[in-house]
């Protein structure tokens, strides 16, 4: 396949780079120079392939930075996946959470929270990695990708979706004033999800169409377009395989003045306590 001088010239720019611990390795980062080349293709793939009549919901988290110069090409990549939903028969909720450990680098992200950190240690513990790094893709909480091979992502969210899951739905009530609005959750028996002995219900908010001209740090000068970008996460409930009734909830739901509420989504997934993975998930947008 014929590359531009511009995917080479992006190649040898990470080979430039020394990178630290905790970020991207050299392997890594030259396939990351191919996203922009392949991801285009890989959609139009995956919108020719898969044949799954009733669309399965499949979380795909993106651990990324405004810090980070190998962030950009998989943000803008999940972004595209997350529009254009190219995967017959599956629905991917794309989540990017922005890590705030490249902070102290020229650029604090306003996106970045310790609390997505810290979500990113628990994956880096299950996956025995050395070290956190960025961008990190996992799907259905279940597998580890380094951001950039776009048709082993595709596959990773097609056995994602194969597995025994439970069905969330998510119905938005009456508005509470301008910051709130309250939620009708369904979480069926978790016995429809296999062996689980304890699974949590997650309920985030997020939002997209989001965009920041960055002025400091490795991207400098560059407007980075982002996917949904987590606002807040909490814990609603739990339950087991041994539940035999389905978990309702009808969780307040805050949203603060800075948010764009026709961008924001409520989701919900259930996330196996012991395993990590996202057995079932649900998403609503918050306004019509």
């Amino acid at each position: 396949m014929w590359w531009p001088i511009a995917t080479f010239r992006a190649v040898n720019k990470f080979f430039g780079r020394s990178l630290k611990l905790r970020r991207t390795n050299r392997a890594a980062a030259i396939a990351l120079a191919a996203v922009l080349v392949l991801g285009t293709a890989a959609i139009a793939v995956a919108r020719r392939t898969g044949d799954t009549a009733t669309p399965v919901p499949v979380v795909v988290e993106l651990f990324t930075s405004e810090g980070c110069s190998s962030c950009p090409p998989i943000d803008t990549f999940l972004r595209k996946v997350d529009m254009l939903q190219p995967i017959k028969g599956v629905q991917v909720i794309g989540i990017e959470e922005h890590v705030d450990y490249w902070n102290q680098d020229g650029w604090v992200d306003p996106y970045s929270a310790l609390e997505w950190t810290n979500r990113q240690d628990a994956y880096v513990m299950k996956f025995k990695d050395k070290t956190p790094f960025t961008p990190q893709l996992i799907v259905g909480g279940a597998q580890e990708m380094v951001g950039a091979n776009t048709v082993a992502i595709f596959n990773a969210i097609r056995t994602a979706a194969q597995q025994e899951n439970v069905r969330v739905s998510v119905q938005p009530g009456a508005a509470d004033g301008n910051d709130a609005r309250q939620f009708a959750i369904r979480v069926a028996s978790a016995a429809g999800a296999g062996k689980i002995s304890k699974a949590d219900v997650w309920l985030a908010v997020t939002e997209d169409g989001l965009q920041m001209q960055v002025t400091g740090g490795e991207n400098n000068g560059r407007t980075l377009q982002h996917a949904s970008v987590i606002r807040s996460l909490e814990k609603i409930g739990s339950l087991s395989d041994k539940d035999g009734a389905a978990f309702t909830s009808h969780p307040r739901v805050k949203f603060k003045s800075g948010w764009n509420k026709s961008n924001l989504h409520v989701v919900v997934f259930v996330q196996d306590h012991k395993s990590l993975r996202i057995v079932g998930a649900g998403s609503s947008k918050v306004s019509s």
